[in-house]
């Protein structure tokens, strides 16, 4: 039933690209290209204020090397505005009033209202490079000072048919239970969470006692944590039920969505977490905005962070979303009838740096052995699992020879998978309550914490820290001795279906961990040979 579901909707929604789809960019007789799709949708529902009043504006440049770029300062300077650059970096941030970024890159640069209370400069046209930087910049972000951005807070089922899965069943299904009884429970691995949301302790300490597992306390990073709304509390119990020795640490990302800036804000972020804690693996359940609504140059800070948190041996895993595909929808800062252009993936999460996880239902026999398991939507709820192709960024290496139906060339998420679905999810404590977690909120920690336990497994013999993870899962799944995924081909979500191998809904399947450690390790070993590569770096 949910595949024949999916099938129509897939229908449907490659019948609306065929028919109505577009640039998201369309270029006007003059000037400066006009911006439609979301970024247009944003802007229209928000209350035009008229010319920017902010005093401190700023968009981002890339650059065609990490050389001072003299010829983009000294342009600035004549315009009344300044450049922030550090050494070394591809990339600078123009700063200055709005009315000066106005003038120079001959866009209007206005203050708005948005729909909850929210106000923000921006402009509707995109800025092209000046002749005068045309050998310096290769490429202008957008004026936008506001992100529309999401915490993957937990989806908590009014009824289930079932209690939830325990940890000793999570670590059946997904066969992490002979990891633990080799000794590997994540001694020694450090798993961060980046959250919007507090916890509170006491529900900590009762899944703990609950679930026969020594108590355990994080540590927070970034000053005090907003109230307990469920994903922080659910990535934190998760992470220990898989690996109960691990050091746990929640850092504070609300800052990067306060003011402008924000993905200068993600990457200073990351930097400093990978100066504190290298070697460590991350987990990510925001979505910090829709791929339509930024460009290359904007995100620029947070690949270069997340190149330097590889170097540093650091895994990140990041949620790939709730909205069944449909990423770009507009939620709380604007509506539109559904179309093309609600169509799209989460910013972060497709980076081909960041490991996206999307997510399953998952079927499991009494004793929580896996049994089956298919991409996870609820179409009631207008939920299920994200995923797609990126409009932003090119085909990684290591998806080189994948072949979809909807792209030869770009960035395809997610790369891998874990239950999602609340009605098959893991038990949790929150609010002194037993739930039951969910959403691709819950199959991140999941993959983070049995990354824990893989690295310490690789660590142990032998290895390095798996680093960027990536092109280690996808040489394990072409080529390895065992069988190192589920593959998932039932189930859809409204854009696609999964099918044999990798999908655009599930990525390369929910992981058989024990044996994938192994295979992680041998990948590793083969790729080491290969020139310019190190493992667990970039």
């Amino acid at each position: 039933m949910k595949r024949c579901l999916a099938a129509v909707l897939t229908a449907v929604a490659l019948l609306v690209l065929a028919t109505t789809s577009g640039p998201t960019v369309s270029r006007i007789a003059y000037g400066a290209p006009l911006i439609s799709g979301p970024f247009a949708s944003l802007l229209a529902a928000s209350t035009n204020l008229g010319p920017s009043r902010a005093t401190e504006a700023q968009l981002t440049v890339t650059l065609n090397g990490p050389a001072r770029p003299a010829t983009l300062i000294d342009w600035a300077s004549a315009h009344r505005l300044a450049v922030r650059w550090q050494p070394g970096e591809n990339f600078a941030f123009v700063t200055g009033a709005a009315d000066g970024i106005a003038d120079a890159f001959g866009v209007p640069v206005r203050d708005y209202q948005g729909r909850q209370g929210q106000v923000f400069y921006a402009s509707p046209r995109q800025p092209v490079v000046p002749a005068a930087l045309r050998d310096d910049v290769t490429g202008i972000g957008r004026i936008l000072s506001y992100l529309p951005h999401q915490m993957a807070r937990p989806v908590f089922p009014l009824d289930v048919p079932r209690p939830g899965l325990t940890p000793p069943d999570l670590m059946t299904a997904y066969s992490a239970t002979p990891l633990a009884e080799a000794g590997f429970t994540g001694a020694g691995q450090t798993l961060v969470f980046y959250v919007f949301d507090g916890f509170d302790q006491r529900d900590l300490d009762t899944f703990a006692d609950l679930s026969g597992l020594p108590r355990f306390t994080p540590e927070v990073v970034g000053g005090p944590l907003g109230p307990a709304e469920g994903e922080a509390v659910m990535d934190l119990e998760i992470a220990h039920a898989i690996a109960p020795e691990a050091r746990l640490v929640v850092i504070n990302a609300r800052p990067t969505i306060e003011g402008g800036g924000t993905f200068e804000k993600i990457g200073r972020m990351f930097d400093q977490a990978a100066q504190q804690y290298p070697g460590s693996v991350w987990s990510l359940s925001i979505g910090w905005g829709c791929e339509a609504l930024v460009n290359v140059a904007d995100v620029a800070p947070v690949r270069a962070a997340l190149t330097n948190a590889h170097s540093r041996g650091i895994t990140v895993f990041d949620a790939s979303g709730d909205t069944s595909g449909l990423e770009c929808k507009g939620g709380k800062d604007w509506s539109s009838p559904p179309g093309p252009d609600d169509i799209g993936v989460d910013t972060i999460a497709s980076l081909p740096e960041i490991t996206s996880v999307g997510g399953t239902t998952l079927s499991t026999d009494v004793q929580g052995r896996w049994m089956n398991e298919w991409a996870w939507i609820d179409v009631p709820m207008s939920q299920g699992s994200s995923g797609g192709v990126s409009r932003l960024f090119a085909r990684p290496d290591y998806q080189r020879g994948i072949v979809v139906d909807r792209d030869t060339d770009h960035r395809l998420v997610p790369d891998v998978a874990a239950v999602a679905d609340p009605f098959t999810g893991v038990q949790i404590v929150f609010g002194q309550t037993i739930k039951i977690g969910g959403g691709t909120s819950q199959a991140a920690p999941i993959w983070a914490g049995m990354a824990a336990l893989m690295n310490q497994h690789v660590l142990s013999h032998g290895g390095k820290p798996l680093g960027d993870i990536n092109p280690l899962l996808y040489r394990a799944a072409q080529a390895s001795r065992l069988r190192g995924f589920h593959d998932i081909t039932l189930g859809g979500n409204a854009v696609d279906n999964p099918g044999p191998g990798y999908d655009l809904v599930t990525g390369l399947g929910s992981p058989i961990a024990n044996n994938l450690a192994q295979n992680l390790l041998d990948a590793q070993k083969a790729l080491s040979v290969v020139a310019g590569f190190a493992p667990g770096g970039g």
